[in-house]
């Protein structure tokens, strides 16, 4: 199915430029699944995402070395890892709305597609290689450093470390609210010996995250994680109620 014209729109004003070649945001936006259930031959998004990603380790790359040149080769690497992982890249994409705006197979959407954040990850590294080709490096880096700045500056100030997301969202919801923090498992995919977990968590019955792992306990990590880099972004916290 097509995505929702009325996000998409809401993305291109977003972005504000306008695109030399339209049909590379209409790739960047078309999942595999959308493509293999055309008759006619429909290009997808992958090998935008494989773009994408190269032009997303470099950016960050290049903020990193000139941002914090104290820091030692081994601790920027783990800054970028935590920075560029599919938690805070899904978490990005839900922030535009991409899930909304692709196009996508009917059993994939049946399934929770337009919120699976491997789905959204993907979608966000396609979207930055579509900008590299349309745009050029300096547009595109000036749009991976706005929408991840607060992420990687937030790693670098722990020193590109990270451990129990689950216990620092703890943290955050005693700090600023007194809503009740729940985790829920939401889908449990695959045969018993390749499980694939998908879990939530809400605040205040409102969901901030979902994350996915090979056990229940990996994907609340997951989903606290993203959680935390929604709240963390823009001071969003401060729209949750006492």
């Amino acid at each position: 199915m097509q995505g929702d014209p009325r996000a998409l729109a809401a993305l291109v004003e977003q972005l504000g430029f306008t695109w030399n070649k339209p049909e590379l945001l209409t790739i960047a936006l078309t999942h595999t699944s959308y493509a293999n259930e055309r008759k006619q031959r429909q290009e997808h998004n992958q090998r935008l995402e494989f773009l994408g990603d190269a032009v997303l380790e470099l950016v960050v790359s290049d903020y990193l070395y000139n941002t914090y040149p104290d820091y030692p080769e081994g601790v920027l690497t783990k800054i970028r890892a935590a920075s560029v992982c599919e938690p805070s890249l899904a978490a990005v994409a839900r922030r535009l709305n991409l899930g909304q705006c692709l196009a996508m197979g009917k059993g994939e959407e049946k399934s929770g597609g337009r919120e699976r954040p491997a789905a959204l990850a993907d979608a966000f590294e396609a979207l930055t290689g579509a900008i590299y080709l349309d745009q050029g490096f300096t547009r595109a880096r000036a749009f991976v450093l706005q929408q991840l700045k607060d992420t990687i500056d937030h790693y670098a100030a722990q020193g590109g470390q990270h451990g129990d997301f689950k216990s620092e969202l703890q943290e955050w919801i005693q700090q600023y609210t007194q809503q009740e923090l729940h985790y829920t498992l939401l889908k449990e995919e695959g045969p018993d010996h390749n499980k694939v977990f998908t879990a939530g968590v809400s605040i205040g019955g409102q969901v901030w995250g979902v994350g996915q792992g090979k056990t229940k306990k990996e994907a609340e990590q997951e989903a606290a994680h993203e959680a935390l880099i929604k709240l963390r972004d823009q001071g969003a916290w401060k729209g949750l109620k006492k």
